[in-house]
């Protein structure tokens, strides 16, 4: 498996895109991989402000419910609608189904996430 290497990841497997002020969150194929088909996604509200670390949300597999975790601080400025009708979507596309974006408050906590090599040996 191989892992976008313009995403950064987290330990707990979420990725996030970072383009500017604004961060694309979702989940990684490996996390996907241990869920296995996933069937329902719960998603925070537009406006939620969340700190790193801190859960946005569940998603819920045939397996298992788990928590989502947000890699950074930010305020919620748009969720992944798509996915409250859709959650398969993720099954298919795990690193192109984010669900949520977040305005970033302190982009410097993106420097203590794991870059793709890392990430890979994390999961090895």
């Amino acid at each position: 498996m191989t892992y976008p290497s313009n995403l950064k990841y987290t330990k707990d497997h979420e990725w996030i895109d970072i383009s500017g002020d604004r961060g694309a969150v979702g989940i990684t194929a490996y996390a996907q991989q241990q869920l296995g088909d996933v069937v329902y996604v719960e998603l925070p509200e537009v406006g939620a402000s969340l700190k790193a670390g801190q859960s946005f949300g569940t998603i819920e597999s045939v397996k298992a419910v788990s928590e989502l975790y947000s890699p950074v601080s930010g305020q919620v400025v748009e969720v992944n609608a798509a996915l409250k009708t859709k959650p398969e979507t993720v099954n298919a596309d795990p690193h192109g189904s984010w669900m949520i974006i977040l305005a970033l408050t302190n982009a410097s906590e993106a420097e203590t996430l794991l870059d793709a090599g890392q990430y890979q040996d994390l999961v090895k």
